[in-house]
């Protein structure tokens, strides 16, 4: 049985994610369902839409974060908002979660710190709401409910995902922490794939295809053992 695939938190950790994915692809290991949690909910939605993974590195090469945002209008709310992120994403996905042909849960948390997967409804505004970093970001309203990321409460969301799909089994991969809150949940039915911090900031992505080919080997030898332990 295929397995889901989680994707954790990561400041701008896009490129880690997309290595990981292309490991899955080169294995044939394409996932069931997928969670993902701010740039994870990025690479996730755009991977359960069919986008290959090196289309994605192609849009970021040369992306310099701070001139795709704008001061936010209500700035007491957050200081800025993505409309870049925003045109990205609404040139490949489609309208709302249901609409992807892989099931999608994004994670995000609602006023309260209350945290939710979001498995329905406008799926631009449920990732654009798990990017949006306390502080940094406004709030992002998802069928009226002002909603952040989901990181600052649970930045992998595995027992979310367990009651999501209870019985599966993933493969999660955990970006090395740079903020947000990292539970401590049992790993029973999950395989990690670790890597570390992306090394990306405002000023600039950095080298995205490097940062995925780390990722990728990382992936890679993770996904050779456990193809060993289970022949």
């Amino acid at each position: 049985m295929p397995r889901d695939l989680i994707l954790s938190s990561g400041f701008l950790a896009f490129a880690r994610h997309l290595g990981v994915v292309q490991a899955l692809r080169a294995a044939n290991e394409l996932p069931a369902a997928v969670v993902g949690t701010s740039s994870g909910a990025v690479v996730g939605a755009l991977t359960c839409a069919g986008v290959p993974p090196e289309t994605i590195l192609r849009d970021l090469e040369g992306m310099i974060p701070w001139r795709g945002m704008r001061l936010h209008a209500r700035p007491w709310q957050g200081l800025c908002e993505a409309p870049a992120l925003r045109a990205l994403l609404e040139r490949y996905l489609p309208a709302r979660i249901e609409d992807l042909p892989t099931p999608l849960a994004v994670g995000v948390v609602a006023p309260g710190k209350q945290h939710r997967l979001l498995t329905e409804g406008p799926l631009v505004e449920a990732v654009l709401a798990s990017c949006a970093m306390p502080g940094i970001f406004a709030p992002i309203v998802v069928a009226g409910v002002s909603m952040a990321d989901g990181g600052a409460v649970d930045r992998v969301a595995v027992d979310p995902w367990r009651r999501w799909r209870p019985g599966r089994q993933a493969w999660v991969h955990q970006v090395a922490r740079t903020a947000g809150v990292d539970r401590s949940e049992g790993r029973a039915g999950t395989t990690w794939i670790e890597t570390p911090r992306s090394g990306a900031s405002f000023l600039s992505l950095g080298d995205v295809r490097g940062q995925a080919e780390v990722a990728r080997q990382l992936a890679a030898a993770v996904l050779a053992r456990a193809k060993q332990n289970h022949e």
